[in-house]
């Protein structure tokens, strides 16, 4: 259950970033609202995973899916790079992601 709840908050933290450029600097009050709400949550759901999963993977993990998801939203929502060197290095970073995953004994 710890890595549900760890990829729901990964998925949150993604979420909040795009948030972010939705409120255009916290000038728009519903975007802002959503945005702190996702990074509350977000940080509450990574915490509760760390209960079972050790510190640095959680984290990695969280990063990880935040960092690739934030890119990937940026490319469909905000039309921004897709070449082949960005693509490649989200591959990279979710290689990474799943490497911690499988060598995580929890």
């Amino acid at each position: 259950m710890s890595w549900v709840i760890l990829v729901l908050a990964g998925l949150l933290e993604v979420v909040w970033a795009v948030g972010l450029k939705y409120s255009e600097g916290f000038s728009k009050l519903w975007p802002t609202a959503g945005t702190v709400l996702a990074t509350v949550l977000s940080v509450w759901l990574l915490g509760v995973a760390m209960k079972t999963l050790p510190i640095g993977t959680a984290y990695g993990v969280w990063v990880g899916i935040g960092a690739v998801g934030t890119a990937i939203s940026g490319i469909y929502l905000f039309g921004e790079s897709a070449s082949m060197g960005r693509i490649m290095s989200l591959v990279l970073i979710m290689t990474g992601i799943v490497s911690l995953k499988l060598t995580t004994d929890v």
